[in-house]
């Protein structure tokens, strides 16, 4: 499936692809919701559509994955919100045994996330993933999501790789999209980045559910 010998650089989103999404969509689709019900004495339906037009309104751009930014819109603490339902994140499987193959491999790990440092900094404190990760890289650094053009070139400011020996994995097809237009040789999509749903259908990239499928050709190469 990939010829890791032409790979010098792994670049990795982590929800959805390294830890299981159930726990962002629990929190961002029920939780947060839940909470803005109560404080502004609403239905939960009426909070959802709400909060479901406010997002929708800057999804893809950097406040979408803001938590200050929800925080002041929203009149709610979402951090601490985080906190209370942390024990909700998981990794998902099979992600630990692939991180540490490529290290034994000599391959460069490099977390790529669209996450607020807040919300990265928390889930590596739940998971310990970042003993397993060599470099730790928040779009909010870079002041674009990675879902736009100019991230790619800032994140080579900081991290440079080589489009043409990197490999790229990550559950948004909108952001695989512009991966591959910044010209990143080898791009896989995650199909089952959330336990609770179901498996997602992916034909314009390499599709897998997850590592298990990656593991035994690193493993062997």
């Amino acid at each position: 499936m990939l010829d890791w010998e032409s790979i010098d650089t792994v670049l990795l989103d982590m929800d959805g692809t390294l830890l299981d999404l159930h726990f962002d969509n629990h929190f961002w689709l029920e939780f947060v919701p839940h909470k803005y019900a109560e404080l502004k004495g609403l239905s939960i339906e009426e909070a959802k559509a709400n909060c479901t037009a406010q997002t929708t309104a800057v999804a893809g751009t950097l406040d979408w994955y803001c938590l200050d930014y929800w925080s002041d819109r929203l009149g709610l603490d979402i951090p601490q919100l985080k906190e209370e339902v942390a024990h909700l994140i998981n990794v998902l499987p099979d992600v630990t045994e692939f991180l540490d193959a490529l290290a034994a491999r000599g391959k460069r790990r490099v977390l790529v996330t669209n996450a607020h440092r807040k919300s990265l900094d928390l889930k590596m404190r739940k998971t310990h993933l970042d003993q397993h990760l060599d470099c730790l890289i928040s779009s909010h650094d870079f002041g674009h999501a990675k879902e736009f053009d100019e991230f790619w070139p800032a994140l080579q400011q900081i991290e440079p790789f080589n489009p043409n020996r990197t490999l790229f994995v990550d559950d948004s097809l909108h952001v695989l999209k512009s991966a591959e237009r910044y010209g990143i040789a080898n791009i896989v999509a995650i199909t089952f980045p959330d336990s609770r749903q179901e498996k997602r259908q992916v034909t314009d990239f390499i599709p897998v559910e997850g590592f298990s499928e990656l593991l035994p050709g690193l493993l062997k190469a």
